[in-house]
C-alpha cells in the first residue's frame, strides 16, 4: 500500500479503539451437566458436537505495515465417543512467503473431564503443539489437545494477524458434527468495502450497527536547526459491524456422488471491492474473471514458460517427421508428454522447476507439465492454449481471485471441435482427464492473455459392457465365462484401478469385489493402447451364494453376482447434486443354461423406465426359452450432474431399478 490512511512524514499510531473480543459464549464455563452429556440432543449418533464457535475479523492499523486482519476465534467442542476424538485436535493453515507473512497465536487450550465429580481441567502441553512445513508458502500449526476421552470437552483460542487484507478469511458455520451455535462477526473500517457471499442451504441471522472510531496521530516534524516539534491530530471515522449468527445447524451428512462437500457448506467468505481512503480518488478493486486470468498469464512462472521452445524443438522435429494432420500430430504429442514426463503430486498454475529443467529432468508438478504440452502443440502449429481450473477437492470460487484456481490443463481446437488434454496422469487419454480435474468450468487463457470459460464436465457418454455366459448345476453352482469391455472414461477407471497391477493381483481384487467368485484364464487387451477400447475376459466359477436351493425348486438372480444389492441413495431428502462424473451407459448381457432335468417356472416380467428430462433410462427384459434363459439389462443416465430438485426421481428410479434386479427367477425340476 503506498498510501496509508493519511500522508504525513511521520506518524506514531495509537489506536486507542482496539479492544480485547467480547464472547457472549465465553470459555472456561463447563459444567457438570455438559460432561455427563452422553449424546448429542437432537443427533443421538453424532460423535461430537461444537458447543459453540464464536470468531471476529476486525482491522488495526500499524505504523508502517498498513491496515492488518486480526481474526481470533473461540472453540468449544465435546467429544461424545472414540470416532470424536480427531475433533480435539486443530490444524491452522497460514501463509508464510516472502513480505507478506501471517502470524498465529494459541491460547486458553484445554480439556475437561469429570472425575470423581469434580471438572479436572488440564492444559495443551507443549508437546501438544507443534509447526508443520507442508510448502515453501503455507505453514500449518497443529495442536493435540491432551486427556481427551469419551465425555471430553475441549476449548481453544487462537488470533491470526495477516497483513494480507485482500484475502479475508472463510468462516465456516456447518462442520460434519452438529453445531449448537455459531457465530461471525466483522469489524471493518468505512475505507474498504467487502461483499459477503454465502455458500450452503442455510440462511443466517444478520445484525449491523456503526460505531465511532478514533485514531490518535502525533506528527514528528524537525527542520534544519531547530528543536524538533511533536503536533498531536486525530481522526475519526465510521467501522462497520456485521453480525452472523446460526443456532443448532444440523450436521452435513456424508452421501453418494458428492464431488465435494465443501461447495454446499454454510459458510461465508468476503470479497474486498473498493478502497476509499480520505482525500484519495475511490479505488475500485472487485476484479473480473478475465483480470485474474490475465494477472496469470503475466507471471513469469506462466507466460514466460509458455514461449520457451529451444529445449525440445529437436525431439519434437523428429517425433513429427512425416505426420501430416493436427490429429496425428496432436495425439503424438500427447503422448510422447504423458509417457515421458512423471508428476510429483504438486497441483498449481505456476511451474514450480520451470518446463526447461521439468524435460531434462522427467519429473514437474502440473503446470510446468501441461504448460510444456501446450508449448509443444503450438510450435507444432496447433492451437492449443491453457485452462485454468480448480481440482474437484478444491472449492468453487465464489468471486474472482488468484487462489480460485489451483492446476492447469490444454485445449486444442481441431476441425470446431475443443480437444482438453491432461498429460499428468498415466491413465488418461485424449479428451479423457483425470477426475480430479473434472470440475465445472475452467478458464482458457489466448496467446493475448484473454480468456473465456470452457466447460469441462463430459456430454458423451462413457460405457461398459458385459457379457456372460454360464451354466448352472442342480445345487446353484454357476461356471462359464466373462467377457467385458469398457470405453473412455469407464476405460480411465479400469486403468486406475487394475493399469498397474499384476494379474495375480487384478484376479484377486475382482474376487473381492463379487463374493463366491473364483477367477481362472484371466486376459485383458489394450491396457495400454488408448486408441481401443479395454477388453476384458475371464472364466469363473461361482458358489451360488445369491443362489436359493429349497426342495425341487432354484430361486436365482437373473444377473448372478453382479446383482446390485442395494441403491446408493437412501437418504430422504438429499442436500447436494448428484454428481456422476460423466455420462454413462451400462450394458448387461447374459445367458444362463439350467441344469438337466428343470424347466424354467416363472421369470420377472421386463421394464422399461424413463426418467423426466431425459435424465436416465432403464431396460430389462428376462426371455426363457427351452433351457436357456437371456437376461438383457441396460442403465443409461445422460447427465454427468443431477440437481438435487431430481433426487425424488433418482431415487425412485434406483429403487425400481435395484427391486427389479433382485426378482428372482424360479426353475423347479421336473416330474
Amino acid at each position: 500500500m503506498s498510501t496509508r490512511l493519511l500522508t504525513l512524514l511521520f506518524v506514531i499510531i495509537s489506536y486507542t479503539t482496539v479492544q480485547a473480543q467480547q464472547y457472549e459464549y465465553e470459555l472456561g464455563e463447563v459444567t457438570k451437566e455438559e460432561l455427563s452429556e452422553t449424546s448429542h440432543p437432537t443427533d443421538k449418533d453424532a460423535p461430537a458436537a461444537i458447543l459453540f464457535s464464536d470468531a471476529e475479523t476486525y482491522m488495526v492499523y500499524f505504523n508502517g505495515d498498513g491496515f492488518n486482519l486480526i481474526t481470533e476465534v473461540s472453540m468449544k467442542i465435546k467429544i461424545y465417543n472414540k470416532d470424536g476424538y480427531n475433533w480435539a485436535n486443530k490444524t491452522i493453515p497460514y501463509y508464510h512467503h516472502g513480505q507478506n507473512k501471517e502470524k498465529v497465536d494459541i491460547s486458553k487450550a484445554y480439556t475437561y473431564n469429570l472425575v470423581n465429580g469434580k471438572v479436572k481441567r488440564t492444559k495443551l502441553r507443549s508437546e501438544g503443539e507443534f509447526t508443520e512445513e507442508p510448502n515453501p508458502y503455507w505453514k500449518l500449526r497443529k495442536i493435540v489437545m491432551p486427556e481427551v476421552k469419551e465425555g471430553s470437552i475441549v476449548e481453544y483460542h487462537y488470533k491470526i494477524t495477516s497483513p494480507l487484507i485482500h484475502s479475508f478469511p472463510e468462516w465456516r458455520f456447518q462442520e460434519s458434527i452438529p453445531v449448537n451455535h455459531s457465530r461471525y462477526a466483522t469489524k471493518i473500517p468505512e475505507y474498504f468495502v467487502y461483499t459477503p457471499n454465502f455458500r450452503g442451504y442455510h440462511t443466517p441471522k444478520v445484525t449491523k450497527e456503526s460505531n465511532t472510531k478514533t485514531i490518535n496521530f502525533t506528527n514528528k516534524q524537525r527542520n534544519e536547526n531547530q528543536v524538533t516539534t511533536f503536533n498531536n491530530s486525530k481522526s475519526n471515522y465510521q467501522e462497520i459491524v456485521t453480525r452472523y449468527e446460526f443456532e443448532n445447524l444440523p450436521a452435513m451428512k456424508s452421501e453418494a456422488f458428492v464431488n465435494n462437500i465443501d461447495n454446499y457448506r454454510s459458510s461465508v467468505e468476503h470479497e474486498i471491492t473498493v478502497i476509499k481512503y480520505p482525500n484519495q480518488p475511490i479505488k475500485s478493486v472487485a476484479g473480473t474473471w478475465e483480470d485474474v486470468a490475465k494477472s496469470i498469464y503475466d507471471n513469469s512462472n506462466f507466460g514466460t514458460e509458455l514461449k520457451k521452445t529451444g529445449y525440445f524443438e529437436e525431439d519434437v522435429d523428429a517425433l513429427l517427421s512425416g505426420l501430416s494432420s493436427h490429429k496425428q500430430k496432436m495425439d503424438a504429442l500427447y503422448f510422447y508428454v504423458r509417457d515421458r514426463m512423471n508428476w510429483n503430486d504438486y497441483n498449481g498454475y505456476s511451474c514450480q522447476e520451470g518446463v526447461r529443467k521439468a524435460y531434462k529432468s522427467k519429473v514437474g508438478n502440473i503446470a510446468d507439465i501441461n504448460l510444456m504440452l501446450t508449448s509443444m502443440l503450438r510450435y507444432a502449429g496447433l492451437d492449443a492454449n491453457p485452462v485454468l481450473v480448480t481440482t474437484r477437492s478444491n472449492k468453487i470460487a465464489l468471486f474472482p481471485n488468484r487462489e480460485a484456481f489451483n492446476y492447469v490443463i490444454v485445449a486444442v481446437k481441431i476441425n470446431d471441435e475443443t480437444v482438453l488434454l491432461d498429460a499428468t496422469s498415466k491413465s488418461a487419454a485424449v479428451n479423457v482427464l483425470p477426475f480430479r480435474a473434472i470440475n465445472w468450468t475452467g478458464r482458457l487463457i489466448k496467446k493475448d492473455g484473454k480468456s473465456e470459460s470452457i466447460a469441462l464436465i463430459p456430454t458423451k457418454p462413457s460405457s461398459e459392457s458385459n457379457t456372460i455366459l454360464a451354466t448352472m448345476d442342480a445345487q446353484g453352482k454357476l461356471e462359464g465365462q466373462v467377457k467385458k469391455q469398457y470405453r473412455d472414461y469407464d476405460a480411465y477407471s479400469f486403468r486406475e484401478r487394475y493399469g498397474n497391477l499384476t494379474e495375480k493381483s487384478t484376479i484377486e481384487r475382482i474376487e473381492e469385489n463379487y463374493e463366491g467368485i473364483a477367477i481362472e484364464e484371466y486376459e485383458s487387451k489394450n491396457v495400454k493402447n488408448f486408441t481401443k477400447p479395454i477388453s476384458e475376459k475371464y472364466s469363473f466359477t461361482h458358489s451360488g451364494s445369491n443362489t436359493d436351493v429349497i426342495g425341487d425348486k432354484i430361486y436365482i438372480s437373473p444377473m448372478l453376482f453382479l446383482t446390485h444389492s442395494e441403491s446408493p441413495f437412501k437418504q430422504e431428502e438429499r442436500e447436494y447434486p448428484v454428481d456422476f462424473i460423466y455420462p454413462r451407459e451400462d450394458k448387461y448381457m447374459i445367458s444362463i443354461t439350467i441344469p438337466e432335468g428343470y424347466t424354467v417356472e416363472t421369470v420377472p416380467t421386463g421394464v422399461s423406465i424413463a426418467m423426466e428430462q431425459n435424465i436416465g433410462t432403464f431396460s430389462y427384459n428376462v426371455i426363457a426359452n427351452g433351457n436357456k434363459i437371456m437376461v438383457r439389462s441396460v442403465l443409461q443416465i445422460n447427465y454427468a450432474s443431477i440437481p438435487k430438485e431430481f433426487y425424488p426421481t433418482l431415487k425412485d428410479f434406483f429403487h425400481k431399478m435395484i427391486e427389479k434386479e433382485n426378482e428372482k427367477i424360479i426353475i423347479a425340476k421336473k416330474s
